[in-house]
């Protein structure tokens, strides 16, 4: 039998406000356990929750990122369950009348886009953290530790549609979405702190059955790595299982990635498990149409716009479009460096981008604003191969001379004399040298053998020493064989 994965992804993006959703402690990462939780973070009695307006407009501007639906009137719920790091016995979310709802997401698989779409994203404050290590009793007993720094800070919870079919599309989605949250400035994505969390609802049905399998979320995935392999062992396991005659379970589970395997933390809650109803302590929130139409005048031009008009206006290929808008800071660096071309050239740029800096910015573990170069230092040396200084090679070797901080272009080719030899004259004069010096090539290359050719160019770029302008040589090199 044939089976076919289903997937939809939940996922918490914690927001870029300095303040709590709720009250006015820090959100600063980093700092020591408790030291910033308030009287309302801890749930002291009479103390009660006040809104973040900026939590609110960075939904805001995460809704019409995706064209999504804006409820005018959204509501605060509360989600009732009994948990150490949950202080007051409920979290305060978003249920019934979420902020946004029903967007779409373009992503790019391979060669082929797909849309996914968004079923709702709404508000919420975290919970705080347990901690289960270096706790121990007196008597040596391990016990468990609880931070409640991260209580309050504000999430949006983003919840697609389960319209993924494989772990590569749900990669491909998870990092779409990380690219967006992080392009329109609310949400800084850092994985590893936790600003960026995905839980992954997985389950498997014969391929052409209409009627979903029963799923199990995968929670707290905090790398695109271990979101992959999550969901691949998942799928495995949940297909053996039917196949050797048992039922799945509705479940919680978790990705240990030391074995690459699932385990179950409890079995799944469904909504009416927790009870919900909304919170007394806190009015319906009302969206003003100006304020709306405020927010979306400030968005900056979203990545789909943008990878539309690197193919429309500059002629560059989906894939390459793609590359450069998998970040603002890459695409921002990537405008400067082909703006500061006096010759247009969107592609040269694109090349070098994708290329040298790249492979040197993942050797070193630097991203783009820790770039060694800056835009409008490669854009120098751009000009410099437009103009005929450099040939390919040579730029090679002036573009790791600026890396190391030895200075701009046109400084390292004076410094280092590896300006390109273009004068006609010079270069004949190398060919003359290296056919006379090679008839066994030069009688190859007139009984048929094209490798001959290039041996012969071969040694005229090692006779200037890589400075001979390789197209002229090879023009003047056919031209002096006779072969045009």
């Amino acid at each position: 039998m044939k089976w076919e994965t289903v997937i939809g992804l939940e996922v918490h993006s914690q927001l870029s406000t300095q303040t709590k959703i709720f009250s006015g402690a820090s959100t600063a990462f980093g700092a020591a356990p408790n030291s910033q939780a308030c009287q309302v973070d801890i749930a002291l009695p009479g103390v009660l929750p006040v809104l973040n307006k900026g939590a609110v407009e960075r939904a805001i501007r995460f809704g019409l990122a995706i064209g999504a639906k804006l409820n005018r009137t959204n509501v605060f719920d509360r989600k009732n369950y009994f948990y150490p790091d949950l202080p007051k016995g409920y979290q305060i979310s978003q249920f019934t009348l979420p902020i946004v709802e029903t967007g779409e997401l373009k992503i790019q698989v391979g060669d082929e886009e797909k849309t996914v779409r968004i079923t709702r994203a709404h508000l919420e404050e975290d919970a705080g953290k347990s901690l289960h290590e270096d706790f121990h009793g007196e008597d040596g007993r391990p016990l468990s530790g609880i931070d409640l720094n991260r209580a309050g800070t504000p999430l949006l919870e983003i919840v697609s549609e389960p319209d993924m079919r494989s772990a590569k599309e749900a990669v491909a989605y998870a990092k779409a979405l990380h690219t967006l949250v992080t392009w329109i400035g609310i949400c800084d994505g850092n994985m590893q702190e936790g600003s960026f969390r995905v839980d992954a609802n997985v389950s498997v049905r014969p391929l052409g059955q209409a009627e979903y399998g029963t799923r199990r979320e995968i929670k707290n995935l905090n790398s695109f790595k271990f979101l992959e392999q999550a969901i691949n062992y998942e799928a495995r396991w949940q297909i053996e299982q039917i196949e050797d005659g048992h039922k799945i379970q509705q479940a919680t589970v978790l990705f240990d990635p030391d074995s690459g395997e699932t385990r179950m933390m409890r079995s799944k809650e469904d909504a009416h498990d927790y009870r919900y109803f909304p919170d007394p302590d806190l009015l319906p929130v009302k969206l003003d149409e100006d304020w709306i139409e405020q927010v979306r005048a400030g968005l900056p031009e979203l990545p789909q716009q943008k990878r539309l008009r690197y193919q429309n206006d500059l002629g560059l290929s989906a894939y390459d479009a793609n590359a450069l808008t998998a970040s603002r800071a890459l695409a921002d660096y990537f405008e400067a460096v082909a703006g500061g071309l006096a010759k247009p050239d969107a592609k040269l740029a694109a090349n070098w981008i994708m290329g040298d800096l790249s492979a040197t910015l993942n050797r070193e573990g630097l991203d783009i604003p820790a770039s060694h170069i800056s835009a409008a230092a490669l854009a120098g040396l751009l000009a410099r191969i437009q103009d005929g200084t450099l040939s390919g090679k040579l730029a090679k070797q002036v573009f790791e001379a600026m890396w190391a901080g030895e200075g701009d272009a046109d400084a390292i080719i004076e410094a280092k004399g590896l300006k390109q030899v273009s004068d006609s004259g010079a270069i004949e004069v190398l060919i003359d040298e290296v056919l006379a010096a090679n008839d066994k090539s030069v009688e190859e290359f007139r009984s048929g053998k094209e490798k001959a050719f290039n041996a012969l160019v071969g040694q005229v770029m090692k006779a200037s020493k890589g400075k001979a302008n390789p197209a002229q040589v090879n023009e003047l090199l056919r031209k002096k064989l006779g072969a045009e």
